[in-house]
C-alpha cells in the first residue's frame, strides 16, 4: 500500500499505522505459535527418549542380569545344598521385582512394549513355577541328591524361553529408542526452520513498519519541515505543498496559513520599521544633544560657577570691612551655592557616564582598589580618627575606576553619617555559588528600614543640607555601578547597630591574596594589616 493507493489515500495516519501494526502482530502471533508447537514437540521427543526409553533399556538390562544371577545361584545351591549359594538368587528376585515394576511404570503409555514386558513376566513366572521353586524345595527337603530328580531339560527350556522374551523386549526398546532419536532430530530441525522463518518474518515486518513510517510519517513531515525552513529563511513566497495522510496535510495547511499570516504581518512590520528607524534617528540626535550638554555642563557651565565663587570671595576680602554682617552672610551663601552647584554637576556627570560601555572591564584586585579608596579618603579618616578595615578581598572582572568610586562612596557615606563614638568601617566578603557577596558595615547613626529603597533614588535625602552635606546622588551612583557590573545592592535592615550595605558581584575568579594586605587605616593616617572585623 503506497501513499497514493486509493485504498488508503484518505485514511488518517492513526488508522494506517493501526492496520500495519495489526497485520504485523497477527503474523508474529502465528509464528510464535509455530515456534511454541515446535518446542513442545521437541520437548516431548526428548522426554520419550531420555525419560522413558533410555531408563527402560537400563531396567531391561538389569532385569536380565538379575535373572542370570538367579539361575547361577540356583545351580550352585543344587550342587552344594548350602543356603549361601541362594544369596544371588534372592538378591536377583528382589532386583527382578523392582525392575519389572519400573518397566511397567515407564512403559504405561507404550502398549506394544508393555505387552512384551507381560510376556517376559509370564515366562519368568513359568521358569520359577515349573523348575526353580520345585528344585529348591526338593534340595531343602532331601539334600543335594534330590537335585537329580528335577528334570534339567525342563529348566533349560524354560530359561531359554525367558532369554528369548528378554531379547524380544530389548529389541523392541532399542527399535523404539532409535525411532525416538529420529523424532528428536526431526523436531530439532523443524524448530530451527521455524526460528529461521520467524527471524526472516520479523526482519520483513520491521522493514514493512519502517517503510510505512518513512512513507506515511517521516517523509511527509520532512517535506513540510523543508518548506517551513524555506519560508523561515525569508522566502515567504514559497508555497507549502500538502502531502501524505490527512493528518500531515492538515499540518501543512496550518504551516501555509502561518505563511500567509506572516506575509500580512510583514507589511505591517515594514511600516513599523520605517517609523522605528525614524524614531531611532531622533534618539540618536537626542543622544548627540545629551553628549553636547554633558560637554557644556563639564566645561562651559563650571567655568561661570568658578568665576561666581572666585569673585564673591574677592568681594569678601576687598570690601569685607565695608560690609555688615548681613552682606558677609549673603556672599557666603553665594559661594556655598556655587560650590554645591559645581559638585552637583560633577556628580550628575559621573552618574550619566556609568553603563555606557563595558570595554574597560579587566581583572581587578579589590584589595588594591580598597587601598586606593582609603588613600583618597585619608585626610577625612585621619581627621576623624576613624578605623577602616577590610577582609581579604577577591579578584573580580570590572571597571577599576567605577569600583573604586563604589568603595569611596560607601566608605565616605559611613564616615559622613557617624555617631558619637570614633567611626569604624569594615568591608567584608562571603563566597556564594556564583557570586561574591560584599558588606560595608559601620557603627554610625543607622538607617530606618522603611527607607531601604528610598535611599537609592537619585536626589533623595533623609537629612537636611544644614545637617549633612551632599547632593543625594552617592547611593544612587553606587546602585548604578553595581547593577552595571551584573550585581545588586541593598540595605541590611537586620544589622545593628550602625548601617550595613551589602552588594554582590559575579564570581569570575578564585579568592587571591591582595597586592597589599587587608588595610587598616588609623586616625594618624598610618596603614597596617587589618586585625579583624570591627
Amino acid at each position: 500500500m503506497g501513499i497514493g493507493d486509493p485504498a488508503v489515500g484518505g485514511w488518517p495516519l492513526r488508522r494506517r499505522l493501526g492496520v500495519t501494526y495489526t497485520v504485523a502482530a497477527t503474523v508474529m502471533l502465528v509464528l510464535v505459535g509455530l515456534v511454541s508447537w515446535s518446542l513442545m514437540r521437541l520437548d516431548d521427543a526428548i522426554h520419550t527418549r531420555s525419560d522413558v526409553l533410555a531408563p527402560a533399556l537400563l531396567s531391561s538390562t538389569q532385569l536380565v542380569g538379575s535373572l542370570v544371577d538367579q539361575e547361577t545361584g540356583m545351580r550352585g545351591y543344587l550342587l552344594q545344598g548350602s543356603e549361601d549359594f541362594l544369596t544371588p538368587y534372592n538378591t536377583g528376585r528382589t532386583v527382578e521385582r523392582a525392575r519389572m515394576d519400573d518397566l511397567r511404570r515407564r512403559l504405561a503409555d507404550q502398549p506394544d512394549l508393555l505387552g512384551r514386558v507381560a510376556a517376559l513376566e509370564a515366562r519368568i513366572r513359568a521358569w520359577h513355577v515349573d523348575y526353580a521353586d520345585p528344585a529348591i524345595t526338593a534340595v531343602r527337603a532331601r539334600g543335594p541328591a534330590a537335585a537329580r530328580t528335577v528334570p534339567l531339560e525342563l529348566g533349560k527350556t524354560r530359561f531359554d524361553a525367558v532369554r528369548a522374551a528378554a531379547t524380544d523386549l530389548e529389541s523392541g526398546l532399542r527399535a523404539r529408542a532409535a525411532t525416538a532419536r529420529r523424532e528428536v532430530n526431526s523436531a530439532l530441525r523443524f524448530l530451527v526452520i521455524a526460528l529461521a522463518i520467524t527471524a526472516a518474518a520479523l526482519v520483513a515486518l520491521l522493514r514493512l513498519i519502517a517503510w510505512a513510517l518513512r512513507s506515511w510519517v517521516t517523509r511527509p513531515i520532512e517535506q513540510v519541515a523543508a518548506n517551513a525552513r524555506t519560508v523561515a529563511s525569508g522566502h515567504l513566497d514559497h508555497i507549502v505543498e500538502p502531502t501524505g495522510p490527512p493528518d500531515i496535510v492538515a499540518l501543512a495547511a496550518d504551516v501555509e496559513s502561518m505563511r500567509q499570516q506572516l506575509i500580512g504581518e510583514l507589511g505591517v512590520a515594514r511600516s513599523a520599521r520605517s517609523a522605528v528607524e525614524a524614531q531611532a534617528e531622533v534618539l540618536r540626535q537626542s543622544n548627540r544633544d545629551l553628549e553636547q550638554f554633558a560637554y557644556v555642563a563639564s566645561h562651559d557651565l563650571q567655568e561661570p560657577l568658578r568665576k561666581v565663587a572666585s569673585f564673591c570671595q574677592l568681594l569678601e576680602r576687598r570690601y569685607g570691612d565695608k560690609l555688615d554682617e548681613r552682606g558677609t552672610q549673603y556672599i557666603a551663601f553665594a559661594v556655598d551655592g556655587a560650590k554645591r552647584m559645581q559638585q552637583l554637576i560633577n556628580d550628575l556627570l559621573a552618574f550619566s557616564r556609568v553603563g555606557r560601555t563595558s570595554e574597560s572591564f579587566v581583572e581587578v584586585e579589590l584589595g588594591e582598589l580598597f587601598t586606593r579608596a582609603t588613600t583618597t579618603l585619608s585626610m577625612r579618616i585621619e581627621s576623624l580618627r576613624a578605623e577602616v578595615t577590610a577582609a581579604e578581598l577577591p579578584t573580580v572582572r570590572g571597571d577599576p575606576v567605577l569600583l573604586t568610586q563604589l568603595l569611596v562612596n560607601l566608605i565616605g557615606n559611613a564616615l559622613k553619617f557617624r555617631g558619637e563614638a570614633l567611626p569604624t568601617v569594615h568591608v567584608g566578603v562571603e563566597q556564594r555559588a556564583d557570586e561574591w557577596e560584599f558588606s560595608c558595615a559601620d557603627n554610625g547613626i543607622g538607617i530606618d528600614p522603611e527607607y531601604a529603597e528610598k535611599i537609592f533614588v537619585i536626589f533623595q535625602r533623609l537629612h537636611g543640607r544644614e545637617v549633612y552635606e551632599g547632593t543625594g546622588i552617592g547611593l544612587a551612583l553606587c546602585r548604578k555601578i553595581v547593577e552595571f557590573h551584573g550585581g545588586r545592592i541593598w540595605l541590611d535592615a537586620e544589622a545593628r547597630p550602625g548601617t550595613t550595605f551589602r552588594f554582590t558581584l559575579p564570581r569570575h575568579s578564585v579568592l587571591v591574596p591582595m597586592t597589599e594586605p587587608a588595610a587598616l587605616v588609623h586616625g594618624d593616617g598610618t596603614v597596617s594589616p587589618a586585625g579583624g572585623t570591627p
